[in-house]
């Protein structure tokens, strides 16, 4: 198989044998027949979805059990349970060469809050894998899970070897025995940084990406380990992907591939938005930050600065505080004069959505009524104010930010914003308004915790590499840091750490702590102080 100019076969097996050679622990890690692992995602109280993928086209059997040892991929009958039925349920997919051979099947029937085993089958056997079952609405169950995104497993062609790291933020993340886990966007990335690697614009290139990051144990080991709901954002396509700038293709291209490779179901109305009851404690939503987007206000020329003739960095941040930052990160003086009406205004447009009409109803009608004790939103970008580069985030679609926010402070209670994409973990109040020069400070009384990445270049080496200035991230981290009105007063700011959230929410509070790939508190800089434990008291 060739795809603009590239063997994508021949270049999956070269990945492969580099793998085997510089972390033995691929070489042999999956039983034949099944080298990608299983998968089980979407798990509700009744219901879960199934994914693996085998080496060829052809007939797969899926075998789910409570028990490990029936779930043995046996030709017999499966043998009746006390009381008629099975206990070990069957199900037979065809994988296709029309999704690279990947099968994905949802399994009605399930019983709430209880411990499965499945496996695939064809003349091999898959890898056991496990998950559990979400607990009834009126369960009062302590829910525990954890929360990271960001994932780029590129080999680095002068080194032959990982280009960041072998992915432990995802080993910690299944060391922990939550009950399940969030794989928050970017989870793979079409478009890596790394220096000759070219874009994976086709679905076989993307398709190969998706291999290439399941031939790291790690992310295998988080996929069989627990339920684990997966989610896009920008680089399963490109960065900073909207459809009216880079097209319906593309987009169809990047949504294939992301669903033939993780388990997550899509509807066209409503995108990749979902939710999840956990018992009497959690209700998870999804929002699809992608599908439905309008073109960035940094899509035409009206947001450039007259001085770089790029976009303007901080287009929102008082005028008094951005002739200091802009010469910390090496602007010249004169590119720190005012932004034009013409930019303001197609930020503040209110026919520009991030959602979507119908997504956007969806979940406001959802949101309000769920009768969970805390609403926690999986949200690709970030919500709360950071005035720094704002075009991709929620900033730059601030009328329906705006609009929102005011929803969902005046009809819901007990909301948390957990985020990824910004490649650091910052923790704070999200305010609607923040500066004196935008009136009256205004707190929505949510917090929103942006976290990872797992495998990247972090904000601050990437705020560095450009601006060109060695240290240009900490005068950033200086303006989130700093106590208003001359800053964000962010409760955390740690710009350089792998990370993940583990999250634990009981009736009467959740609580959020930001760990490291080996587990421990994030440090805000290399000699402290850590990132805090947040805990949320039911209001």
């Amino acid at each position: 198989m060739r795809e603009a100019g590239i063997d994508v076969r021949a270049l999956a097996a070269i990945v492969l044998g580099l793998l085997a050679l510089i972390c033995p622990a691929v070489a042999g890690a999956e039983p034949a027949g099944f080298p990608f692992g299983v998968a089980v995602g979407d798990v509700s109280s009744s219901s879960a979805m199934f994914w693996t993928r085998g080496q060829h086209a052809g007939t797969v059997v899926l075998e789910i059990s409570p028990g490990a040892r029936r779930a043995a991929c046996s030709k017999a009958p499966p043998p009746p349970a006390a009381g008629g039925g099975a206990r070990v349920l069957r199900r037979t997919i065809t994988a296709a060469a029309a999704s690279d051979d990947t099968v994905r099947t949802t399994v009605t029937g399930l019983r709430p809050a209880t411990r499965y085993f499945y496996r695939f089958c064809t003349d091999a056997r898959s890898r056991l894998g496990r998950f559990t079952t979400a607990p009834p609405a009126t369960s009062k169950a302590t829910v525990r899970f954890a929360v990271t995104g960001d994932a780029d497993g590129t080999i680095n062609p002068a080194t032959q070897a990982p280009a960041y790291n072998r992915f432990e933020v995802y080993r910690r993340m299944a060391a922990e025995n939550n009950d399940f886990n969030v794989n928050l966007g970017d989870v793979m990335y079409s478009d890596s940084a790394v220096a000759g690697v070219p874009p994976a614009l086709t679905l076989p290139d993307k398709w190969a990406k998706y291999r290439l990051n399941l031939t790291y144990p790690n992310l295998r080991r988080l996929r069989g380990s627990a339920a684990l709901y997966s989610h896009w954002d920008d680089h399963e396509w490109i960065d900073n992907f909207s459809r009216p700038v880079f097209g319906n293709a593309l987009f169809d291209a990047g949504a294939k591939a992301f669903l033939d490779y993780n388990p997550a179901k899509y509807r066209p109305a409503t995108g990749l938005y979902r939710r999840f009851r956990w018992g009497r404690n959690v209700e998870v939503f999804f929002l699809d930050e992608r599908a439905f987007r309008s073109a960035p206000a940094s899509a035409s020329a009206v947001c450039n600065n007259p001085v770089t003739a790029l976009p303007d960095p901080v287009p929102q941040l008082p005028q008094r505080l951005r002739t200091d930052l802009a010469a910390h990160i090496g602007l010249p003086p004169a590119a720190a004069g005012p932004v034009s009406p013409a930019c303001q205004a197609a930020i503040n447009d209110p026919t520009r959505t991030m959602l979507g009409g119908a997504q956007l109803r969806a979940f406001e009608n959802a949101v309000s009524r769920s009768k969970a004790t805390f609403k926690i939103i999986m949200n690709e970008v970030p919500i709360q104010a950071l005035y720094w580069d704002p075009y991709d985030r929620w900033e730059g679609y601030a009328a329906e930010r705006r609009s929102l926010l005011t929803f969902l402070k005046a009809h819901v209670r007990n909301l948390v914003f957990l985020t990824t994409d910004l490649h650091a973990n910052l923790i704070n109040d999200v305010r609607l308004s923040t500066f004196p020069e935008e009136g009256p400070s205004i707190d929505t009384g949510f917090l929103d915790f942006i976290i990872g990445p797992v495998a990247l270049k972090t904000f601050a080496v990437d705020t560095d590499l450009k601006t060109g200035i060695p240290g240009a991230s900490q005068y950033v981290r200086a303006l989130f840091k700093a106590p208003r009105p001359v800053g964000l007063e962010m409760r955390c700011a740690a710009l350089d750490v792998y990370s993940y959230a583990e999250v634990s929410a009981t009736s009467k509070a959740v609580t959020i702590a930001l760990r490291d790939a080996q587990g421990r508190p994030v440090n805000e800089t290399p000699a402290g102080p850590p990132c805090a434990p947040v805990t949320i008291a039911r209001r």
